[in-house]
């Protein structure tokens, strides 16, 4: 059982790990989308092209324009702090657990 607890604390801290990169990366959209960047600048194109599925599938479930303000990425932002505080930890103590027996 040691293989599949090791497995998982991996997993999570793969997960973990990514969760905060695309946090950095809706960041920097939040930032881009309030300097009014140039859209062919490489760097903003990439940011959009990693951001812009998410935000679509985000918004096609809830409402998330009000007034002039779009808090797509704030939601996002909950959504990935309620994954790294509730669900990861749970699953790597179960890994801890396991690796442990």
């Amino acid at each position: 059982m040691f293989i599949i607890g090791n497995l998982l604390i991996g997993l999570t801290t793969v997960l973990d790990s990514f969760l905060f990169i695309f946090t950095i990366i809706i960041l920097a959209s939040a930032i881009i989308s309030w300097v009014n960047a140039d859209p062919y600048n490489p760097i903003v194109r990439v940011i959009n092209n990693l951001t812009t599925p998410v935000y679509r599938k985000v918004r096609r479930r809830i409402k998330t324009n009000f007034g002039n303000m779009d808090l797509t990425p704030l939601i996002l932002l909950f959504i990935i702090m309620f994954i790294q505080s509730g669900i990861l930890p749970s699953i790597r103590e179960i890994g801890i657990r396991l690796a442990a027996q």
